[in-house]
């Protein structure tokens, strides 16, 4: 679960700065929870911004590379991020699209990214799960206390903020793949 003191943190340093008066504290503590929840949809779509421009400059023959055996390729490292964009809110309450099969069921995503795609399909899901992924957080403003039970209870910010440090981890993941085939990142350049 998120750090009960966190968004006392948040919240304290926007009153010293000013951006949130103390007359209300129940404005302070909805406006400190948005504060989060903005911030995450902004580095989300940074992470989509990255994640589509470096898969798009991912020559073709490079999508079959992979560092070692047992271990992702560069396409299987797309489509799990896509796989996942499309299933981590299937369990909060949003329901993928039915065209990709994934549902609040753990087996449809594994499904999912066991899926062999052609580079165009590959970078198609890729950019629409981001899109997906983003309007369920920010459909998520007023929920973000709520509570739901993925093996252990937590709550729905909660699981943005994994999700988020997920998709960092297979955003590194993913520029090491390129940079160690020739490719720099477009945000490099």
């Amino acid at each position: 679960m998120v750090s009960p003191r966190l968004p006392a943190l948040v919240l304290t340093a926007l009153v010293v700065s000013g951006c949130v008066g103390t007359d209300d504290e129940g404005a302070g503590e909805a406006s400190a929870a948005q504060l989060e929840l903005d911030n995450l949809i902004r580095v989300t779509r940074t992470l989509h911004e990255k994640f589509t421009g470096l898969a798009a400059d991912m020559p073709g023959d490079d999508l079959e590379w992979r560092p070692m055996e047992g271990v992702r390729s560069v396409s299987e490292v797309y489509i799990h991020v896509a796989a996942d964009n499309w299933y981590v809110p299937a369990p909060l309450g949003w329901e993928a699209p039915s065209e990709t099969g994934v549902t609040d069921d753990v087996e449809t995503f594994r499904a999912y990214q066991a899926r062999e795609m052609s580079r165009d399909d590959m970078l198609e899901v890729l950019d629409a799960s981001f899109e997906f992924f983003l309007g369920a957080m920010e459909d998520s403003g007023e929920e973000l206390d709520r509570v739901v039970v993925l093996g252990t209870p937590t709550t729905v910010g909660d699981v943005w903020i994994r999700a988020v440090v997920h998709l960092h981890e297979h955003l590194g993941q993913s520029i090491a793949y390129a940079r160690t085939n020739d490719v720099v990142p477009p945000w490099s350049r």
